[in-house]
């Protein structure tokens, strides 16, 4: 899919985005641009990847003639760039607008108007039933990539989601945090019933390339993933520690959710992933790969998954970060 392309990922220096252009590399892309907006990350990604296939771009999704400029000649468009954190976009909601969601727009316009062929925007979790703004700005995103497909009239430009859990490691994540703290012999649970689903970057990137083949436009591509409990975690992490239960923070769910009944209604199961498909008439259900319908009241959620890792496999998991 990637051989002889040109691929650009926006929010490249960020744990996937680094993860992705090293595949890419192996994959004889004909060039890959990094674009964001730290020049120290870029720089030091310079040192770690010297490879004359790569070009770095200082730019924001913010800035929409950036983003025409960075776009020229590019076939591949993938969007990893976001305000993340939960606390921060809480604090700082009309940034987090601003990025994920006028963001969201910018790429949209840019892709179609530069004729990219394919998109595909990474979402999370926390964009189903959204309890929090980061939730709500990424179902927001989610909405404008799938809608997005409508626009493009006789133009090339396809646009796909893909949605999954929280990684294993990536930067920010609970993993180092435990990591970092364990030497206080206290970790701190938010509640002993949370859940979350896991992935690790390798299953996150290889999932993207994935969907990149299959892709028609208008898609949202979910991986089946296990499930874990985070005082599971804490253990795998940090067996000598103290749990200390701290409560449910502000926007924190007791457990995710990425596919909820009204979507299942128009969500395909096949072996290892569902595809929630577009609600528009342009969506041609014979066109495209037929899947298993789901059942009535039918939701993915981390609570009622079939699949948990164990603390043993928590501990191979992080050993291998």
């Amino acid at each position: 899919m990637l051989e002889n392309k040109t691929v650009l990922v926006t929010g490249g220096t960020g744990s996937f985005g680094k993860k992705f252009i090293k595949k890419a590399l192996e994959e004889n892309v004909k060039k890959v641009i990094v674009f964001s907006r730290d020049e120290l990350k870029q720089y030091e990604m310079k040192q770690e990847f010297k490879d004359e296939r790569i070009r770095f771009f200082i730019g924001d999704v913010r800035d929409k003639e950036r983003l025409n400029r960075a776009f020229d000649g590019v076939d591949i468009v993938i969007h990893a760039a976001a305000m993340k954190h939960v606390d921060a976009c809480e604090y700082n909601p009309f940034e987090a607008i601003k990025t994920n969601i006028h963001g969201a727009q910018n790429i949209i316009e840019a892709a179609i108007d530069r004729g990219v062929e394919k998109v595909i925007a990474l979402s999370t979790d926390k964009a189903c039933s959204p309890v929090n703004l980061y939730g709500a700005t990424k179902l927001a995103s989610d909405k404008l990539f799938v809608a997005a497909n409508s626009y493009v009239g006789d133009k090339k430009t396809r646009f796909a989601v893909v949605r999954y859990g929280n990684v294993v490691g990536s930067r920010g994540s609970v993993v180092p945090f435990f990591k970092n703290i364990k030497h206080t012999g206290v970790i701190p649970i938010t509640d002993e019933r949370m859940t979350r689903f896991w992935i690790t970057l390798d299953q996150g990137v290889q999932f993207v390339l994935d969907n990149l083949e299959r892709m028609q436009g208008g898609e949202i591509f979910i991986p089946k993933i296990p499930s874990m409990k985070v005082t599971d975690l804490a253990k795998a992490i940090a067996p000598e520690c103290e749990i200390e239960i701290v409560g449910i923070r502000p926007g924190e769910k007791l457990h995710e959710a990425m596919i909820m009944e009204d979507d299942a209604r128009h969500t395909v199961e096949f072996d290892d992933y569902y595809v929630i498909q577009p609600e528009f008439t342009w969506w041609k259900k014979e066109k495209h790969l037929e899947g298993k319908t789901l059942a009535d009241g039918f939701a993915y959620t981390s609570d009622s998954n079939t699949e948990w890792l164990t603390i043993e496999q928590l501990k191979e998991l992080v050993e291998e970060m």
